[in-house]
């Protein structure tokens, strides 16, 4: 399996079957201005909630690659009446039989709004299973105790948590949601893309490493293969824990 980071909380999963890409917020993010748009072809799109930081470019891409957009149901309806119907609409608790495996949708603690100021639904975050993986990507989200149900419902190999604190956790609490849901390996998200959400990123992997988990942050581009052993990396892997 292998992981592509587009920036914030913009990530490609390639699955070996399917492309599933999250939150593709990447044209209006100066740190990501190297990444071509045109050059990312998913075959289904994910979106946690939407703040502009996360819907970003899911309209363009949606449309040029007629991916699925899967999304809380005020998400999905606004990415039908911008002109794109391959959506499926689900909210916290819900999960289907997807092409590419199992979509849990699940609870996240955060705002939900458009662009324009009106109401976003439910923030959420997702649980997949496919071809035997199994991995969280919380979305925007605080600490919250019902992440330890994950643990009871699913084996992960791998999770995205943000962990840029002010509007989401920051690193210590993402530390502690991995240990409830029983996760070593974490890659972090939504860190350093604007002022209030900047990290020192020693001070983060230190922390994880302290508490015998494993921070991944990725450079912009760069990709990871996930093995079920290890973390191997791709090009241009920016660190791993321990390094």
């Amino acid at each position: 399996m292998q992981l592509t980071y587009y920036g914030h909380s913009a990530f490609l999963v390639d699955t070996g079957t399917h492309k599933l890409l999250f939150d593709p917020y990447i044209t209006e993010n100066p740190l990501a201005k190297d990444i071509d748009i045109e050059a990312i072809n998913p075959d289904v799109i994910l979106l946690s909630h939407a703040h502009n930081d996360h819907v970003g470019d899911t309209l363009d891409i949606a449309k040029r690659c007629n991916a699925l957009v899967y999304g809380a149901y005020e998400v999905t309806g606004w990415v039908e009446k911008n002109g794109h119907k391959r959506t499926r609409p689900m909210n916290p608790g819900g999960f289907i039989e997807a092409d590419f495996g199992k979509l849990r949708c699940t609870m996240a603690v955060h705002s939900s709004s458009f662009k324009d100021g009106s109401y976003g639904g439910n923030p959420v975050g997702f649980v997949i299973e496919s071809n035997g993986w199994s991995f969280y990507y919380a979305g925007d989200t605080a600490l919250t105790m019902d992440m330890q149900l994950i643990a009871k419902q699913h084996k992960l190999d791998f999770c995205f948590l943000p962990i840029g604190n002010n509007f989401t956790m920051g690193y210590e609490d993402a530390c502690l949601a991995a240990e409830f849901v029983k996760c070593k390996k974490v890659i972090g998200m939504h860190y350093d893309t604007f002022g209030f959400i900047e990290i020192d990123h020693k001070k983060a992997t230190q922390h994880f490493k302290r508490k015998q988990r494993e921070l991944t942050l990725m450079e912009i581009g760069g990709t990871l293969t996930q093995k079920k052993s290890r973390v191997a990396a791709g090009k241009n892997v920016s660190r791993k824990i321990g390094r």
